[in-house]
């Protein structure tokens, strides 16, 4: 039998010995492990988790016309557009406002691309359904008690173009929105429907977008676009993006300082179950000492239990981890997580660090025990 198994051989014996005890250490650090991995993978998974749940309160990047301009042209507000990542983008709906009579009394239309206001707008809550074909608008319920219109009523659109023709329009209301807010006092159509009835095409008054990225990125981006693209002034909307860095801010600080205490209580519990070990050993280690065993070899003993305690209590933790983190996430945001393979490794690696640490005041008073004073029973 080599040394390497022998120490291995010697190792396992010691731990299955005192089982119970050991078993406890592995409890607590199984338990620390699947803490820690389940923190770090929501940690990871967070700004994307808080993203998303922040997309369902509506727009977060709006681009609106340059200085002075009266509009945007269209086909700029897209070539802004393309400066965001594709992939954080979650609906970017441009807008056409026109002021309009309905029975004479004055309301605010709003042409825009339906499907894509969908997106930015989810919190919107609709009676009926949202438009699909010509001729149909979703009216705010505010309009809706003006002049008394429910699902599939018709009525007419009267106003002015820009060159001060009039115009009238026939619509069907498809449903009614309900968002608490300003909204309610607009009826919204296609944009193609917006352009047909006030004849000016191209033209947009805002492009509304919902990005799915922290507010640092999107005021670089916002840098970039101004810098790269003429008549279009790209802001952000300050209530969601502080918000959301906020939020995020605090979420993190709890997961470190949760961290944190997790690990210092490994290293107690850990600490505390191998002095017991060393007290329970005494006279085995002034015996081992006596015929001649060096404090490297008991060392190395004592290192090599704690290092497999932290080796399996890392991978169970590892495992359960993602367990936690996914069930946490479930609860909480409605949304699995991704299981991150790295993280496999890295836990396993803390684990035996930090039972390795653990370990550092046992074996030193290991390495101090007198085998003389101990072989007479002092």
């Amino acid at each position: 039998m080599n040394r390497q198994r022998f120490y291995l051989k010697m190792v396992v014996s010691s731990l299955v010995r005192r089982r119970s005890r050991m078993i406890v250490a592995l409890l607590a650090v199984a338990t620390g492990a699947t803490i820690l991995s389940g923190l770090i993978t929501i940690y990871y998974d967070i700004p994307r988790q808080m993203g998303q749940e922040f997309r369902s309160y509506g727009t977060n990047f709006v681009m609106i016309p340059e200085g002075n301009a009266a509009a945007i042209d269209i086909d700029t507000a897209y070539k802004a557009l393309s400066y965001l990542p594709a992939s954080s983008i979650v609906g970017a709906a441009p807008y056409r406002y026109r002021m309009v009579k309905v029975n004479e009394q004055p309301f605010m239309a709003a042409g825009t691309r339906l499907e894509e206001a969908r997106k930015t707008s989810p919190y919107w809550f609709v009676s009926g359904r949202w438009p699909g074909a010509t001729g149909e608008a979703l009216i705010g319920q505010a309009v809706a008690d003006a002049i008394r219109l429910v699902p599939g009523s018709r009525f007419t659109i009267t106003g002015t173009g820009p060159q001060g023709e009039n115009f009238s329009r026939g619509f069907t209301v498809s449903g009614i929105m309900q968002s608490g807010g300003t909204e309610e006092a607009f009826i919204f159509m296609s944009l193609e429907d917006m352009e047909e009835m006030i004849g000016d095409g191209g033209k947009i008054d805002a492009l509304e977008c919902s990005i799915s990225a922290p507010a640092e990125t999107l005021a670089a981006l916002a840098e970039t676009i101004n810098a790269e693209v003429d008549g279009v002034s790209p802001r952000l909307v300050k209530r969601l993006t502080e918000s959301e860095g906020a939020v995020l801010t605090k979420l993190q600080g709890l997961v470190y300082l949760v961290t944190v205490i997790v690990l210092l209580l490994i290293m107690i519990c850990v600490a505390t179950t191998m002095m017991a070990v060393v007290t329970e050993r005494r006279r085995e280690i002034g015996l081992r000492k006596a015929l001649g065993a060096s404090n490297d070899s008991l060392a190395a003993e004592f290192l090599g239990e704690g290092v497999f305690l932290g080796g399996m209590g890392g991978l169970l933790g590892a495992i359960f981890g993602f367990i936690f983190a996914q069930s946490v996430a479930l609860n909480v945001f409605n949304r699995s997580v991704a299981f991150l393979p790295l993280l496999l490794p890295l836990t396993i690696i803390a684990s035996v660090i930090i039972t390795g640490l653990a370990c550092v005041i046992p074996v030193r008073s290991a390495s101090a025990v007198d085998p003389a004073i101990v072989l007479r029973g002092e």
